[in-house]
């Protein structure tokens, strides 16, 4: 029962499904509130994707973990690329961590399938903790990234953005 509940909720967030509709509910029944949640917690979960996924996976080339310390099948269905990090507990955390500080009840909400997502990822095969945890941290950083990057740009005066 645990694990099909775990497979769904990994199916749900494969391709970031899950965060991209929770940001729509967000956007959509939030109000301002809302859409700046789910601006956030989209512009997180890009930043996070690109980093696991587009950097980090292609820099480190490390095997899933072995097949035979799972006792079930869905040890079968893993994906080819590297292990390290999970990218999709990088954009489970980035997107949640940039929610909650623009609506905490949101990213309260989100943190429970977050985190689930990020022990399905372990007890699937998919990953060992430590890549979880790898991911977790890309995560955060995302997130703290896409919070703080404009108020350094402008507080920079960038003359990219001025012109100048």
């Amino acid at each position: 029962m645990v694990g099909r509940v775990l497979s769904a909720l990994e199916e749900a967030a494969e391709g970031s499904k899950l965060w991209c509709a929770a940001a729509v509910v967000m956007a959509v029944s939030g109000g301002w509130r809302g859409r700046r949640a789910a601006v956030s917690g989209v512009a997180a979960l890009a930043v996070a994707q690109l980093a696991s996924n587009g950097v980090c996976k292609q820099l480190a080339d490390r095997p899933r973990p072995p097949k035979e310390w799972f006792p079930h099948e869905e040890v079968e269905d893993r994906p080819q690329s590297s292990s390290f990090p999970s990218g999709h507990t990088a954009a489970a955390v980035a997107f949640t961590a940039a929610v909650a500080p623009a609506w905490p009840l949101a990213g309260a909400l989100c943190a429970v399938p977050a985190v689930t997502v990020a022990l399905e990822r372990v007890q699937s095969g998919a990953h060992y903790p430590s890549d979880v945890a790898t991911g977790a941290a890309v995560g955060l950083a995302s997130a703290w990234l896409t919070r703080h990057t404009p108020r350094v740009l402008l507080r920079h005066r960038l003359p990219v953005l001025y012109g100048s």
